[in-house]
């Protein structure tokens, strides 16, 4: 078994971007790795106090903002508000997601649990996009990432609701794509395999060991394992990749 690798070097140096759901999991080490490449980044999340720790960790380079992606207005303003933060705005990764409908087969969700992880994760990161775009456009190289999850692509049982909604984040990830490019704008998805994080404490020994036997590369899978993929797509020598997806799990699903 190998460890996971030093990220390789990528350089991000002036570039200003903002990560949703950055106060733990992927997204605070999407953050980390941010600062580290040289970029500016903002935090949005709904754990403040969390949050507000990161970025103060991470130095002047970063900076926290409160959002809430079940709320049209705050999102509106959480966007604006990181915008004027950096005095600008390069790239966007969509990473706030909830699952809430962990273990339950499709006949046990209640449909206020499905519509809360869609709200989330499909209407929130299509708004958080839409309040980006004037920003993005005007940077004349904005880059999009959005999170999607490898169990869109091989159907994980008994996470109905969470399944749906990241299929639904790659197809519109191609739609954004479509739509956005004329403004200079890429579109891309990252498909992250089980990953060891706080939100996946959850997930039974079993899966994990689906998972761990399933990959082409036998090993866990911890956050840093994605950081260069989505750091290499916010970049500019990215600018023609769009609508595209990509797995990052070890092998476990080939795409």
């Amino acid at each position: 078994m190998t460890s996971p690798q030093a990220l390789p070097e990528i350089q991000l140096q002036g570039r200003k971007v903002l990560v949703t759901g950055a106060a733990r999991g992927l997204g605070e080490s999407f953050a980390r790795a941010l600062v580290a490449a040289g970029a500016q980044v903002v935090l949005a999340d709904v754990l403040h106090e969390r949050g507000r720790a990161v970025a103060a960790e991470l130095g002047p380079q970063a900076h926290y903002i409160p959002m809430d992606l079940m709320d049209a207005v705050a999102i509106r303003a959480g966007v604006a508000a990181a915008a004027q933060a950096m005095s600008g705005l390069d790239g966007l990764i969509n990473n706030a997601a909830i699952t809430n409908s962990g273990g339950k087969n499709m006949d046990q969700l209640t449909a206020d649990t499905w519509d809360q992880v869609m709200d989330v994760n499909v209407r929130g990161t299509w708004l958080v996009t839409v309040a980006a775009t004037p920003f993005l456009a005007a940077s004349g190289s904005g880059r999009v990432v959005n999170i999607a999850s490898d169990t869109a692509l091989w159907g994980a049982p008994r996470l109905m609701a969470y399944v749906a909604s990241k299929g639904a984040v790659i197809a519109m990830t191609r739609g954004m794509a479509r739509e956005l490019g004329a403004h200079g704008i890429t579109v891309n998805a990252i498909a992250p395999g089980l990953t060891l994080v706080e939100a996946t404490q959850y997930v039974p020994e079993d899966r994990h060991a689906y998972y761990l036997q399933g990959r082409a590369v036998q090993r866990p899978q911890v956050p840093e394992d994605v950081n260069a993929a989505a750091l290499f797509l916010l970049t500019r020598a990215s600018g023609f990749i769009t609508g595209q997806l990509l797995p990052v799990n070890g092998g476990f699903v080939m795409n």
